[in-house]
């Protein structure tokens, strides 16, 4: 297997390709709209909700808990979950900062353009 050689790229580029993984499942993104909508929720509850496994659904909210979009606590045998203040404001720049940065030009790959 090759390598990525990750620490080749700056850290906003690895951060925001790091978060872009993250989002790049539909079930997580139900799962975050989900606990949007119920302001915070236990895990039990995203399992009668979404048409999947408390296995699975466990595997999502912990990927979305370890790039920090969601935070939670254990509360007795159930884990509640939310959306991090900060690791949501940090994406949202990330991804406001990328998509904003780009400038239309005229032309880019049009017809008479020799870059394609």
């Amino acid at each position: 297997m090759g390598t990525t050689k990750v620490e080749e790229f700056e850290l906003t580029e690895v951060r925001t390709a790091e978060l872009a993984k993250a989002l790049g499942h539909p079930a997580r993104i139900a799962i975050l709209n989900y606990i949007i909508s119920k302001n915070e929720c236990i895990c039990g509850d995203i399992v009668d909700e979404l048409p999947l496994a408390q296995a699975t659904i466990s595997q999502h909210l912990k990927e979305l808990k370890r790039v920090g979009l969601i935070k939670g606590r254990i509360l007795g045998v159930k884990s509640c979950y939310c959306i991090n203040e900060n690791g949501w404001k940090e994406a949202e720049s990330i991804f406001s900062s990328l998509f904003s940065s780009y400038q239309p030009i005229d032309e880019c790959c049009g017809p008479d353009s020799d870059c394609c």
